[in-house]
């Protein structure tokens, strides 16, 4: 007979999570809770990072939901799909994402959920390597982008890439870090629309980038998640493309969730290049296998709504259509800021859905409780995050507050 458990030990396991440090919210889920609270019917939430339309929603794509009723009439099984995932997603992604280098064979993807199981990924992957690789990491970008860092137990070293007050590019910083960085060491970029400031290279400049990334034998791992709505498709892949023509080794971290407008379905992709297909091959196998130890394998039903769009010639069209809809919205917007305020024209030579503002926490505050206008204690706010008769308005107070 077994042994009944005693009063003392069942305390001792009751406190094992009593031992559990307080966690500091994350800032920019406690601003949605906060937007959502506020019964005020005029407020203004362009701190959650999502598109809106002119009325101020989050459509569903026409290409999803004709996709999704494809899937309803002839998807014949929900069995496992495997820790890579859909392949035929990911081979359909490939022309898109790796533009002229989607034939070569050491380019190896698989589907991932969202692009932060992308990043994780690719970090896990790195760590595995090499645990003792830093990674370059521009101030400020996504908040998430440290914490995904740090659980694969990687050191971070920053550099300041962007000047708030300046509007601008801290080239010369971000140049000097990387040639002082040390083979091997990891380089974390922005594909396109640079999250949190909307200030991306120009072309020259990710020419320079890229030359010191090759000759510095710097691993690039490149964040692309917002793929066409700065310029267009292979525009905003043209820097991700110029590093796989010259560099050995690129990890990208890939994300359909704003340009398929997929957000809670999670539909992402990893992509990683070496010196040859066995070694590719060989690292893939290694990301599969910390995939399975994660999340065994990943949701289907956003990927497969994907594949469905890019396996039909006439819903590709149309999602290209919506996709630059999106574009020509969010560039107009950014028009519309720039011209109401000389110090605001910086925004509309910014790309993607968002900027920072040379706000301090107390003025957001202020914007916060005297006109319902929620954005990061950061000033990072997203340009399409309102309907447009709610642009005015926000620009209004924007100008007021700058004017004290």
């Amino acid at each position: 007979m077994l042994d009944q458990p005693t009063t003392t030990g069942m305390r001792a396991s009751a406190q094992l999570l009593e031992a559990l440090d307080p966690i500091k919210s994350d800032s920019l889920l406690a601003l949605i809770a906060l937007a959502e609270a506020d019964p005020r019917n005029d407020k203004i939430d362009v701190g959650v990072g999502v598109y809106r339309d002119g009325a101020g929603g989050t459509p569903i794509f026409r290409c999803i939901k004709a996709a999704e009723q494809i899937l309803w009439q002839h998807q014949n099984s929900k069995s496992y799909l495997g820790s890579m995932g859909d392949r035929r997603f990911t081979e359909l992604l490939r022309p898109f994402v790796l533009g002229r280098h989607a034939g070569d064979e050491r380019l190896l993807g698989l589907q991932t959920p969202g692009g932060c199981g992308a990043l994780a990924l690719g970090f896990k992957l790195v760590a595995a390597a090499n645990p003792t690789a830093r990674v370059l990491v521009g101030t400020p970008t996504w908040p998430n982008h440290a914490p995904v860092i740090n659980a694969a137990g990687l050191e971070i070293v920053r550099y300041g890439y962007y000047d708030r007050d300046a509007q601008a590019i801290r080239f010369d910083e971000m140049m000097s870090m990387l040639d002082g960085a040390r083979a091997g060491d990891v380089v974390l970029l922005h594909g396109c629309c640079h999250n949190p400031t909307g200030a991306d290279l120009s072309q020259d400049q990710w020419a320079d980038v890229v030359r010191t990334v090759a000759h510095r034998g710097l691993l690039p791992l490149v964040d692309i998640a917002y793929q066409g709505l700065a310029c267009g498709l292979g525009e905003d892949a043209a820097g991700l493309h110029a590093l796989l023509e010259v560099c050995d080794e690129v990890i990208v971290a890939q994300s359909c969730d704003k340009n398929f407008g997929v957000y809670r379905d999670r539909v992402g992709s990893l992509w990683i290049k070496s010196a040859d297909a066995a070694t590719s091959g060989r690292a893939m196998d290694h990301v599969a296998q910390i995939a399975r130890e994660m999340w065994s394998m990943p949701p289907d039903h956003g990927a497969a709504a994907v594949r469905t769009v890019l396996d039909d010639q006439a819903l590709t069209a149309d999602w290209q259509v919506e996709l630059a809809g999106m574009r020509a919205r969010i560039n107009n917007i950014r028009a519309r800021i720039a011209a109401a305020d000389p110090r605001l024209a910086y925004i509309g030579g910014q790309f993607g859905m968002f900027s920072m503002l040379p706000f301090d926490a107390h003025q957001v505050r202020q914007l916060r409780d005297t006109h319902a206008i929620y954005m990061a204690d950061s000033g990072r706010f997203n340009v399409v995050g309102m309907a447009d008769d709610a642009i005015d308005r926000f620009v209004a107070a924007v100008v007021g507050a700058m004017n004290g």
